[in-house]
């Protein structure tokens, strides 16, 4: 069976049926919800930004890392393919992406710049990423981002091309795994 548009949405819509009027309890609705997101991923891929309408952002952005990582600014990432997540450790879609970007992760760990931002704490991180085998570089913001890459939702997602400009945000999972996604990141870094 071919996915279209309308399959999806029947699937969409039958998944938040259940989620409707499945009871409270044992995480019942986190997990449904978590299944009907990650069918979304799976069939939706981010778009990317033609060059001429990337955004550039001010890049004086301090994050403190405290999994993986060690505190940076994005200044300092001038010149990088950068690939920025906002996410929490009880957010189901995001929860629903992360296998998606784990996988994306390490095949361009050694490429391009990884930054997983969290309001949780490291010892939640630690336990998280221990019970799934996540390796991502992990960071609490220390000061307050450009407007053009802040969000009040959950999971968000913005990757910057080489001249700190917006090639792509994506709010909400998507499937990082993609062949268009690795298509773009690939042409980013020849940029």
């Amino acid at each position: 069976m071919k996915l279209n548009k309308k399959v999806l949405g029947n699937i969409l819509f039958f998944g938040f049926l259940i989620f409707i009027f499945t009871p409270y309890g044992l995480n019942t609705r986190a997990k449904l919800t978590q299944g009907v997101t990650y069918i979304k991923t799976l069939i939706i891929p981010p778009k990317a930004e033609t060059i001429e309408n990337r955004v550039d952002i001010n890049t004086d952005f301090s994050l403190s890392g405290i999994v993986n990582a060690t505190d940076v600014n994005l200044n300092e990432l001038k010149g990088k393919v950068v690939f920025i997540n906002y996410w929490a450790t009880w957010c189901p879609p995001c929860r629903a992406e992360m296998p998606s970007i784990q996988s994306l992760y390490d095949d361009y760990k050694d490429k391009i710049e990884f930054i997983f931002i969290t309001s949780d704490n490291s010892s939640k991180v630690e336990r998280f990423y221990s019970n799934y085998n996540y390796e991502f570089p992990t960071y609490n913001m220390l000061s307050n981002p450009s407007q053009e890459i802040s969000t009040q939702s959950i999971p968000a997602t913005f990757i910057l091309d080489k001249q700190t400009k917006i090639a792509l945000s994506e709010f909400g999972p998507a499937n990082w795994n993609s062949n268009k996604v690795r298509e773009m990141l690939d042409e980013l870094l020849i940029q």
